[in-house]
């Protein structure tokens, strides 16, 4: 199954942006998970049938936050994940 890669670079932290990632995807039916970086970074993988809206979300993002670029990269994954979650360093 395609499995989108994404790093959201932002004003990220305080803003509430990974659990808005969990709502959204969610919403949406996509599983994988969500995590901060050290240098800052919103790191996120997602799988689903769904991926294209849910792509569209970190281009607006929190309403917090401020998001400056998007890395999306597209791949096929055998990694399975059962639903969507934060993951801690």
């Amino acid at each position: 199954m395609r499995m989108l890669k994404a790093k959201v670079h932002s004003k990220v932290q305080g803003v509430w942006l990974r659990k808005y990632t969990i709502d959204c995807a969610n919403r949406l039916g996509i599983v994988g998970l969500v995590k901060n970086l050290e240098d800052g970074i919103v790191l996120l993988y997602a799988k689903g049938t769904n991926l294209e809206q849910f792509k569209k979300y970190p281009q607006s993002g929190h309403h917090d936050s401020h998001v400056n670029k998007k890395d999306f990269l597209w791949y096929t994954s055998k990694i399975e994940f059962s639903d969507f979650r934060i993951e801690y360093r």
